[in-house]
Parts: structure tokens; sequence; C-alpha cells
């Protein structure tokens, strides 16, 4: 799934600003031709997995006909998109899916990939463009649609939790839902989220966390109890 608030991201080019609104990066032609290649290749791998889905708390019956920020580690986007309408929209019956993207440069590539597979991204980060994502967020949870975070994203620590989906909890109201895939064959790149890309004929198996609420309102201590519980709760759905 998408991206949410770096603890510590790296120097990145100013985005351009207009009457003090941050503008993010706009997808190039090469960036959107290489969306098509990688849908074109992701979606004939996909006709090869072999998928199980395992909700031993019966999480989306519970949220059935209801919306959710569903949470996925930045390490795992490459089988979230296609989870997500394989198991979890035909339950829910929003909409569709909104996913936060970083605002960088690379993140137009990834909002390109994401709109060939019909997600509408939107564009932000702690560092770039966060108040301003978080608005649009909730104006497309106000229009029905399930939202996507990555919590460990765009540029980590790995697997770990930042504030930034309890923040977009406590501003729309919708509670967070873990879900974290597993695959038994797959490519795991040397990036700083360890990509996880599946082979052929993987398996894939996801597995759905208990729903957390979170107030409008929280102290500090809440706040990162609340943290702490999302990030265990990923943490135990996680094998690696």
């Amino acid at each position: 799934m998408p991206a949410a608030a770096p603890q510590s991201p790296s120097p990145k080019p100013q985005l351009k600003k207009v009457s003090g609104v941050v503008i993010p990066h706009s997808p190039k032609w090469y960036q959107r031709l290489a969306a098509l290649v990688i849908w074109l290749v992701a979606s004939l791998i996909y006709l090869t997995v072999r998928y199980r889905l395992h909700d031993p708390h019966g999480t989306l019956d519970v949220t059935k006909s209801k919306q959710s920020i569903l949470c996925t580690w930045h390490n795992r986007i490459t089988l979230c998109v296609k989870l997500y309408f394989k198991f979890i929209h035909a339950k829910t019956q929003a909409p569709g899916m909104c996913g936060l993207v970083s605002a960088s440069r690379d993140g137009a590539l990834l909002s390109a990939i994401f709109e060939r597979f019909g997600v509408q991204p939107v564009r932000g980060s702690s560092s770039r463009r966060g108040a301003q994502a978080l608005r649009e967020l909730s104006t497309w949870a106000e229009r029905g649609y399930d939202l996507a975070i990555t919590p460990d994203g765009p540029r980590g620590p790995r697997y770990v939790v930042a504030d930034g989906a309890i923040a977009l909890a406590q501003l729309t109201g919708l509670p967070l839902v873990a879900g974290v895939h597993n695959l038994n064959w797959k490519i795991t790149l040397k990036s700083w989220d360890r990509l996880q890309i599946p082979l052929p004929f993987a398996r894939c198996e996801l597995v759905m966390g208990r729903i957390i609420h979170v107030p409008r309102e929280l102290t500090p201590e809440q706040r990162e109890t609340i943290r702490l519980q999302l990030q265990n709760e990923m943490l135990a759905l996680t094998k690696d």
C-alpha cells in the first residue's frame, strides 16, 4: 500500500509552492511509460500467484459495509492493491481505495502505477505536504472510499510505525485495520524497506489483524500507546 510519514527523510529537491500550497511532483512521460510496463508485468505475475486469506478475528466481517484505514508495511506495496480488490473491496462495498503516496519524484512513479490499478493516489508525507494530504484523504473518506497507508513509509525505519496513521484516524474517525501478506517465493531488494517482489506461482497469504479505534482527542501518552499497539499488531502478522 502507499506511504506514511518518515522519521528522518533524506534531502530531496524542494517542491514547488503556489500561493503557499505545495504542489507534488507529477509523473513525467517516462514514468507513465514505466508505470504501464510495470502494470503489464505485474498483472501477468498476479495471475499465477495462489492467494489465501487468513482472518482469525473476523475483522472483515465486522467492517463489512464500513470504511477503514488499511495499514500494511512499505515493503508489501507490490501486492497490496491486488489483495484489496480480491478480498476486501467486495465486503466493504466502498467505491474504491485512496492511498497516501510520497510527494517526491520517486512517489510520482508510484502514483502513476496506482492509477493504473484503479487506486486514487494522494500525495504527501510528514515532511512534504502532510497537512494538505490529510485534508485530501479526509475528503475521499467523506466520499465513501477506503483509505490506505504504509505507516513506516516512505523512508522508514522499516517496521516502525510513524504518527501519520494515528493522525489520519483521528481526523476521519475511521478505524485502523492492519493487513500484512506473506510470500513463500519472492525477490527481496536491498532497499531501506527490503521491498518484496512476488515471483510467478508464489503462495501469498493475507493475514488480517484486529480493528483499532482511535479517539479524536488523545494525550501524547495515549497516542504513543496506540502507535505501539498498531506496530505490535502488524509485527505479529509479519513473517520474513
